[in-house]
């Protein structure tokens, strides 16, 4: 049993790591905040205070709200996309067949690929639509090619990030379901249930945690995403998302207070998309 002596220590100990990770986050916020107050550009040498004029700036931009929704579409599609697929490809997996194991792994294996270099395949041998694979195997049955990333950019973008965030959702999604007693679907079998009976009542609630933990952490990674929109649209009011958005104001206007203001404003919806997530994360983890 840990005494009061041993508590005391181990607080001692973490301390350090702890103060650093504080430093290591809090100092660039409060230099953002501050930086978002200032008219602060790469073309001018005085930075006067401007209050939330740039923060005013930012939400009246009409690029904003084009990058809001696209940011709202492209989590939504992606976590739609893995979560229902992810679930039936680790339904699939959790049958007994030849090569098992070769399988599974080349399921998985997307997940370790760089985002730049899965937007780069995509973009370059599939989504071509001259030589991509999807584009030779449409005119093979006689349909005309679809330039994907001109016409559907942000369709491209989704499923571009679900096929790199697929695996991750199977592999979670197969360990719940490894985790389930057999005893309670033979008992419903048994019982004269189907396989459907079966997935609603019995599979379906077992993988409740894990379905909530997959849509927590794959929302939190999604509402950054930025190197599979900067490889293969490059932007635009059909396809950027506010990471792109905020990015483009210092790349292209060189506007270092409004990006700011974007940075402080996106990091506020975060939170807010966050707290949500973990209070329902909570409630599953609960019952």
């Amino acid at each position: 049993m840990a005494t009061t002596h041993t508590k005391s220590t181990a607080r001692l100990m973490m301390a350090p790591s702890v103060i650093a990770l504080l430093v290591w986050m809090i100092v660039p916020l409060a230099l953002t905040l501050y930086f978002s107050t200032l008219r602060y550009t790469f073309y001018g040498f005085e930075t006067p205070f401007v209050g939330f004029e740039n923060y005013t700036y930012f939400l009246t931009d009409p690029r904003f709200f084009s990058a809001f929704q696209n940011t709202l579409i492209l989590v939504g599609g992606v976590l739609a996309i893995t979560v229902i697929g992810g679930t039936l490809v680790a339904l699939l997996l959790d049958q007994e067949f030849f090569g098992q194991s070769p399988v599974r792994l080349l399921v998985l294996a997307p997940f370790f690929v760089m985002p730049t270099v899965a937007a780069l395949v995509w973009k370059n041998m599939l989504m071509n639509p001259v030589y991509g694979v999807i584009s030779q195997a449409m005119t093979a049955i006689g349909l005309t090619p679809i330039n994907w990333l001109t016409d559907y950019p942000l369709l491209s973008i989704v499923i571009i990030v679900a096929w790199i965030w697929l695996p991750f959702a199977t592999l979670i999604f197969l360990t719940s379901l490894q985790s389930l007693s057999e005893d309670q679907k033979e008992a419903a079998e048994m019982d004269g249930a189907g396989a459907l009976s079966i997935f609603f009542h019995i599979t379906l609630p077992h993988m409740k945690r894990a379905i909530t933990v997959v849509i927590l952490i794959q929302t939190i990674f999604l509402l950054s995403v930025y190197a599979e929109i900067f490889v293969t649209t490059g932007g635009g009011d059909s396809s950027s998302n506010l990471p792109f958005f905020i990015a483009t104001i210092i790349q292209l206007d060189g506007d270092v207070g409004v990006a700011s203001a974007g940075g402080i404003v996106a990091v506020v919806l975060a939170n807010i998309v966050s707290i949500f997530l973990v209070r329902l994360v909570g409630k599953n983890l609960e019952a």
